[in-house]
């Protein structure tokens, strides 16, 4: 449904998205994961034909945005950061103006209405009341309202619970699964527990570049990272740190916490795909000293986003060539050689 290729976008000599390419099949909700400043709104911007791309290409539908772009823009359903909204209209009166603007052909009445019954905007109070006079949660079921209207193939929400409070984060995220169920839906974020809880697939940018590109379920085989455990042991903390350093798997023990009793809490790392609970238990056993707590700590997305933002940024950049453009300029005489 989306096909990006080689997609570039310089600001003078600032890279903002750097040779990214990308393909998301139709139905799939995607999240596009990325620090601030990482390129996330400029690739969003592209796909929707808001900002043109200095290298590269980005097809929806298979329509080239830049070649036709009025017929690429039918077919999708954009939510800025910013809901576009026009704040001295009612909701009403604005979801038939985007009708009029978007040129829709389907039943307005009937459009509209299903519109509103899949954002939760149902009763005639909130209908007929001004925009401005809305809540923040409700501000963005209208943004989100605007852009299916026309019932396009592929929505691109841009930041969507934003200020949002609790409550109205767990309504967004049900309605964006709903739109799931019968869209394309990219959503860009730098939240992970929104990625996680909403996404089939994650793709993540840094700096301009994507660095993976994996469903949400498999990325976590990704993380070249290691494993964490967190052990409750009785007896002499200095030498149960050397004992448990000593072991060849561990990479890395701490004791943590205060004293309990006769025990200490230890915080203890391995390799990842390393299993130290067996070698843990014995070097124990051994010394007489009680494992009376041990907790595996399993790595979630945090983990694995800030291990390969940090695996990137420790990646020395490649010195790249900015295209010159020749142009020569006439050559004219000089006054002296005329006279």
């Amino acid at each position: 449904m989306i096909e990006v290729k080689n997609l570039v976008k310089r600001f003078g000599s600032k890279y903002a998205v750097d040779d990214i390419s990308f393909s998301i099949g139709k139905g799939e909700i995607v999240g596009f994961l990325g620090p601030n400043g990482a390129g996330k709104s400029t690739t969003m911007n592209i796909i929707t034909g808001y900002m043109s791309s200095t290298l590269g290409t980005a097809e929806v539908g298979g329509i080239n945005i830049l070649e036709a772009p009025i017929e690429a823009k039918k077919l999708i359903g954009y939510l800025p950061e910013q809901p576009p909204l026009y704040l001295d209209m009612t909701v009403r009166e604005y979801l038939n103006f985007v009708y009029d603007l978007k040129g829709c052909r389907l039943n307005r009445k009937k459009h509209l209405e299903e519109i509103c019954r899949v954002v939760k905007i149902t009763d005639d109070y909130n209908k007929n009341r001004l925009i401005k006079n809305l809540s923040k949660g409700y501000k963005q079921r209208v943004g989100i309202a605007q852009a299916l209207v026309g019932n396009p193939a592929v929505i691109i929400l841009d930041e969507p619970t934003v200020g949002l409070d609790p409550k109205e984060i767990i309504e967004i995220r049900s309605l964006i699964r709903t739109l799931g169920e019968a869209h394309t839906v990219i959503l860009s974020t730098h939240i992970l527990s929104e990625v996680q809880a909403v996404c089939d697939r994650i793709l993540i940018i840094n700096s301009g570049k994507l660095i993976a590109d994996e469903k949400t379920e498999s990325i976590i085989n990704m993380l070249e990272g290691t494993r964490r455990l967190s052990a409750r042991i009785c007896g002499p903390q200095r030498e149960i740190l050397h004992e448990l350093r000593a072991l060849p798997e561990i990479t890395r023990a701490e004791a943590i916490g205060e004293r309990e009793n006769d025990s200490f809490l230890y915080a203890i790392e391995s390799s990842s795909g390393v299993d130290i609970r067996k070698s843990l238990f014995f070097m124990l056993a051994k010394n007489n000293w009680p494992l009376i707590g041990l907790e595996a700590e399993g790595t979630n997305l945090e983990d694995i986003f800030i291990s390969l933002v940090d695996k990137k940024a420790q990646t020395p950049a490649k010195t790249r060539e900015i295209p010159q453009f020749d142009i020569k300029l006439p050559e004219f005489e000089s006054k002296e050689e005329n006279d």
